[in-house]
This record gives structure tokens, C-alpha cells and sequence, in this order.
């Protein structure tokens, strides 16, 4: 097992998550017992179980008949993973950096709205277990807590690092779904300027919702029932326009919700046009700071963005959300990385369930990758313990694998480090674990 006394954990530029095996492994002898099981499949069944029927559809369902969510798991499956022996991977770094700042890991919280239906918390512990774990946090601004209380809770974290010296201060990022409001727009930019984001990325694949069929079938939308609505609420931009159309937020509350929402998601599409004007004005607004796509699939919309100057994109089909039937994310980054890898930085989104996923989408090209659902779940399940473990747990085991299979460094996943077969999936007619 992982030996605390090793030499070698003093040396290393960030801790040994690995150590976090040994932590669970012991607990047996101190009366303990992990806080549960990480396994996507028993992360899932346990949030189910602490969920509503609405919290828990809300976070599974997906676009139709969820094949766009399947094959995201399928394409995975053509890669493997080639370990190489007798590489001293004994001072390993887990370490990277994404657009100028250092990160303990190259994955970072991905953006989640109405992080209420999960908890009463919302985003903040999310925040808080980023910062303290030195991982970047991306806000949604779906999100069901302020601009301004979710950094202060990412600060809290940082300040409560257990190892100053090895965990670096994580960055965050804010997710921009624009209203057609252009003041509204440069109010939530200048929130979040103001309250420290370094990055802005503005996710271009959802314009209004997915058809899920069981959140249309139970009336499943928080939003409208006055859930979720913090962001909003506490924007004097937006208070000024719920005054103006006579709704009183602490009288009537569903409305209030609804108005927001619907100018965020609002069924209104935009075009390349628009997405300069946002990053001009962000640019504007943080002097310079990096401005990213979410939602590239297709090799025309890389080049686009890289043709426009923009400084990153996620490629990411939404996790399956929005279009069934879509190309599997991992195959558009694959398409994607051969054009765009060099003139842009290319991060990833969609699918990821373990370490051995994060290494194949590096492997293939993506400079950081994106977590969503496991931490979705380990909120669901325990709150602020339960994110932690979550994410110790991916640290521990990005850790272990970097050490069993030769990974010096991140830099060190290439595509040689994979045995890639052809994009040759069966019909799968019955739905599996996968």
C-alpha cells in the first residue's frame, strides 16, 4: 500500500492523493468507515435514494432517448489505456496549468445550475471543496446562489487549505448563458469580475432546454415553482427589470423565477456576431482576461473560434442534454485537436466517470478536462463531506494510476499512450450500465 514515511512525498510539487486509498483502507482500525462508495454506478443509486423525484430526474435525463449520452460511455470504450513499467513515477505531478494558473489536477468542476434541488446549500460547498482542493470551480449562471457567495465561499476554501505550500489557488471560472438583454449581459459580466473570475465561457448549445421526456412528463422545472433564481435576484440590472414589469419577488416568487430564467434560457438563438460582441466586452470589462465556447462539436466551429481569436473552447455535447442522436464528445475532440490543437486551447466535457477517462481525453488531445455528474452526486448524497470525497477520491485515483501505468507527468499523455481501435459502435437496443 501507500507508505506515509516514503522519501519521495516530500519531494512531489502537490500531495499524494494516492495516500487517500490508505486513508479509507484504515478506517477499519479507528472504528470508521468511508463515507461510501465511489463507483459512478453506486454514486448514482445512492443520490437517487436521498433525492426527490424531481432532483434526481432533473440530474439524470437527457435529450430523447439519451443516445447521445450512450455513446459519450461508448466512445471511451475504443480507447485503452497502454501502461509502460520501470518508469520512475515516484515524484509523479498530478500538476498542470490552464490558461496561465496553476492547477492541482487537470480536471475541474464543470457548470451545473440550480445546485439547490441537490442541496439546501447550492453551490457553495461545491465552491468551498474547489478551492480548498485547489481545483478549478466553474459557476453556471443557472446557479441557485449569488456571484458574489459563491466566490467568497471558493476564497473560504483556498484559505482552508490543509497544505498551502503543495495546493495551489484553483481559479474559477463563470459559464455565461446570454441573456438578449445586452445590459443584463455586461451586469452578470462585471459580477463577476468584480468577485475574482478569471475565465468566461459561453456555452452556445442551449439556448432553451433539451426535450428530457420525464422532466416535460412531471412539470420538472424548479424554476418555475420559484426555486434557483439567487443569481438573478440579486442583480440590480435585473431588479430593475422585474419593477418595471410589476412583479414583486417576495410576493410572488414563481414569477419572479420564471422572468428570470426565461432570459437565460430563452429559446432565442445567437450567432458568431453576438459571441464577439461577449467576449469584446468581457475583455473590456477584465482587462484582457480569456474568454472560451462551450458546445463545439463540429471542426467548422473550432476553426471558426480560432479564426476569431477566441483563447479556448469546451468541446462538449452537454453531456447528452441537448441533442440525441449527437457525435460522442470524445470522438468530436478527436476530429476536432488534428485542426485547432495548436492554435487555441481545447478542453473537454461530457461523459468523464474516472481517472482512466480523463487520461484518454488528455491523451487525445484536450489540455484540461471537465467533471460533472460525480460531483453532482456526492452533493446529493452528503453535501459538502460528500463533494469531498468525491473529488479526493478522482485525485487519489488519477494519482494511483499515473503511478501504476508510467505517467510521469500530464504532459506525458500523448496519443501514444493509446491503443485506439475505429469508430465502429454496435446498436445497442437495450440500455446497460456502461
Amino acid at each position: 500500500m501507500s507508505d506515509p514515511r516514503s522519501p519521495h512525498a516530500k519531494s512531489r510539487d502537490t500531495p499524494s492523493w494516492g495516500f487517500y486509498q490508505r486513508d479509507n483502507f484504515w478506517k477499519v482500525n479507528d472504528g470508521q468507515t468511508p463515507l461510501f462508495n465511489t463507483h459512478p454506478d453506486e454514486l448514482e443509486r445512492l443520490a437517487k435514494e436521498k433525492l426527490s423525484q424531481n432532483g434526481w430526474l432533473y440530474a439524470s435525463s437527457n435529450a430523447g432517448i439519451s443516445a447521445t449520452h450512450l455513446a459519450n460511455r461508448q466512445a471511451f470504450y475504443r480507447h485503452k489505456i497502454v501502461p509502460r513499467q520501470l518508469v520512475d513515477t515516484n515524484e509523479r505531478s498530478t500538476r498542470t496549468t490552464i490558461f496561465g494558473h496553476t492547477v492541482s489536477a487537470p480536471f475541474g468542476f464543470a457548470p451545473i445550475g440550480i445546485n439547490k434541488i441537490y442541496h439546501p446549500q447550492g453551490e457553495l460547498p461545491v465552491a468551498k471543496v474547489a478551492g480548498e482542493l485547489g481545483i478549478p470551480y466553474c459557476l453556471s449562471t443557472a446557479g441557485s446562489s449569488s456571484i458574489e457567495a459563491v466566490a467568497e465561499a471558493h476564497d473560504a476554501g483556498r484559505a482552508s487549505k490543509l497544505d498551502p505550500a503543495k495546493v495551489p489557488d484553483g481559479p474559477r471560472f463563470f459559464q455565461l448563458y446570454m441573456p438578449h438583454d445586452e445590459e443584463l449581459t455586461l451586469s452578470l459580466l462585471q459580477r463577476a469580475h468584480d468577485s475574482g473570475f478569471t475565465a468566461c465561457m459561453l456555452t452556445t448549445d442551449t439556448w432553451q432546454l433539451g426535450w428530457r421526456h420525464d422532466d416535460v412528463a412531471t412539470s420538472n422545472y424548479a424554476f418555475y415553482r420559484g426555486i434557483g433564481a439567487d443569481m438573478g435576484m440579486t442583480d440590480p440590472v435585473f431588479q430593475k427589470r422585474l419593477a418595471e414589469q410589476g412583479i414583486d419577488p417576495a410576493k410572488q416568487p414563481t414569477e419572479a423565477a420564471a422572468f428570470w430564467i426565461d432570459n437565460v434560457w430563452h429559446g432565442r438563438a445567437f450567432s458568431w456576431e453576438k459571441a464577439v460582441w461577449a467576449r469584446k466586452k468581457w475583455q473590456q470589462i477584465s482587462s484582457g482576461k480569456p474568454f472560451l465556447i462551450k458546445g463545439i462539436q463540429h471542426v467548422a466551429d473550432a476553426e471558426k473560434a480560432a479564426d476569431l481569436g477566441f483563447e479556448g473552447i469546451v468541446v462538449s455535447n452537454h453531456a447528452g442534454r441537448q441533442v440525441d442522436g449527437a457525435i460522442a464528445s470524445l470522438d468530436a475532440l478527436e476530429n476536432i485537436v488534428g485542426k485547432v490543437g495548436d492554435r487555441l486551447i481545447i478542453t473537454y466535457d461530457s461523459g468523464i466517470r474516472g481517472a482512466a477517462d480523463m487520461i484518454k481525453a488528455l491523451s487525445l488531445g484536450a489540455k484540461f478536462v471537465f467533471i460533472g455528474r460525480l460531483w453532482i452526486w456526492g452533493l446529493s448524497i452528503m453535501g459538502e463531506h460528500g463533494v469531498r470525497h468525491v473529488t479526493k477520491g478522482l485525485l487519489a485515483d488519477l494519482d494511483i494510476l499515473m503511478c501504476v501505468a508510467g505517467i510521469q507527468k500530464v504532459a506525458d499523455c500523448t496519443k501514444y499512450l493509446l491503443d485506439s481501435q475505429p469508430k465502429a459502435y454496435g446498436l445497442i437496443t437495450a440500455r446497460s450500465k456502461l
